[in-house]
């Protein structure tokens, strides 16, 4: 069996599988030996460096991509467990060039620091907005707390998440 990625000819040898998967609306398929995280898949097979490994024991979100709508830690997850699935990653906020209004509020409030985190922050923070639209400070720090900033400045990031949460009932 044979397929192409990204006009690369693939070919899985027997202990490799051809994992497909639909990335920010793309179907995109790699080849992962069984015991292959998905964010290295991600990032190694894919070339979706946005994804960030941080702990690589799911503890501080820094690898967090949304499956299917809901946050996962791409560190703690196989690639072929993830095959069929829909996956997000930071790539896949901005449209057209233009910011996703979450990515423009980090951008605004100071939430970015040194960004390490980043990617996670924004992907949980738009499933927070998605489920709960007007989150209070607590609610946005409770829902973040699996997120680790190392730069210790979760003001500006709460800030960015309220701002994004005001921007969006405006609009």
């Amino acid at each position: 069996m044979s397929t192409t990625v990204s006009s690369r000819r693939i070919e899985p040898t027997d202990d490799q599988r051809i994992v497909t998967l639909k990335v920010n609306g793309v179907e995109r398929r790699g080849i992962a030996e069984p015991r292959m995280l998905l964010v290295d898949f991600l990032r190694h097979e894919l070339d979706l460096t946005g994804t960030h490994v941080g702990c690589e024991h799911g503890v501080c979100g820094a690898c967090t991509v949304r499956m299917n709508g809901e946050v996962v830690r791409s560190c703690i997850m196989l690639a072929v467990q993830a095959e069929g699935a829909e996956i997000e990653t930071v790539e896949g906020l901005a449209t057209n060039g233009k910011l996703h209004p979450i990515q423009e509020a980090f951008r605004e409030k100071h939430g970015l620091q040194c960004g390490f985190c980043t990617p996670g922050m924004l992907l949980a923070a738009q499933t927070l907005l998605e489920e709960n639209p007007n989150p209070t400070e607590p609610e946005i720090r409770e829902y973040l707390s699996g997120n680790i900033c190392r730069c210790t400045g979760y003001v500006g990031i709460v800030a960015a998440v309220k701002h994004a949460a005001e921007q969006q009932s405006q609009a």
